[in-house]
């Protein structure tokens, strides 16, 4: 039981190519529905590992990976249909490259990041997977209006800039007050 977390992440993964195949073929219920899936295994998995103490290090690095991928492979295949406008989609993709990068970064050059989703990180994935999930709605049955899909861009690239801003400022901060690397 103790690697069920970690299974679940897996589930999540395995359901990238599905979601984004449904989405091509214009099947947006079944997008929906699979994306619906991966998204509560993202809270499922979350819950388990902390609820019974079933972290792991394999897990710390899948759960990130396998949200990341989820969520920039449906905004970039949503773009590209028209359903998402790029704008959004490059803020969303850019924020993820940039904390990936940065947290590679720290890792090569400072040494092990001991990090935990901060509050505004949590909002903004909750953000983007609610925004995805309207956009698809909207995609399969005309609702909610087009009125309601701006407003819910708005919130998530508000999430997704402040979000970015908060990991840029951890990371330097973390790094200007760790030792030197040694040569």
């Amino acid at each position: 039981m103790r690697h069920l977390p970690n299974l679940i992440c897996l589930f999540r993964l395995a359901l990238i190519w599905p979601v984004a195949t449904a989405l091509q073929a214009g099947e947006y219920g079944l997008a929906l529905g699979l994306f619906m899936a991966a998204a509560v295994s993202d809270g499922l998995d979350g819950y388990l590992a902390k609820r019974f103490n079933w972290t792991s290090e394999v897990g710390k690095l899948l759960d990130p990976v396998a949200d990341k991928l989820l969520l920039m492979t449906v905004f970039i295949e949503a773009a590209w249909l028209g359903l998402v406008p790029w704008w959004i989609t490059a803020a969303a993709v850019a924020r993820d490259v940039l904390i990936g990068l940065g947290a590679l970064v720290f890792r090569v050059w400072f040494g092990p990041l001991h990090g935990r989703p901060t509050i505004i990180s949590k909002i903004n994935t909750a953000a983007q997977l609610l925004y995805l999930m309207a956009v698809m709605v909207n995609a399969a049955a005309g609702f909610p209006p087009h009125e309601v899909l701006e407003a819910v861009a708005l919130l998530t690239v508000i999430t997704i800039v402040l979000s970015g801003f908060h990991y840029v400022a951890t990371f330097t901060r973390r790094a200007w007050s760790a030792p030197a690397p040694s040569s």
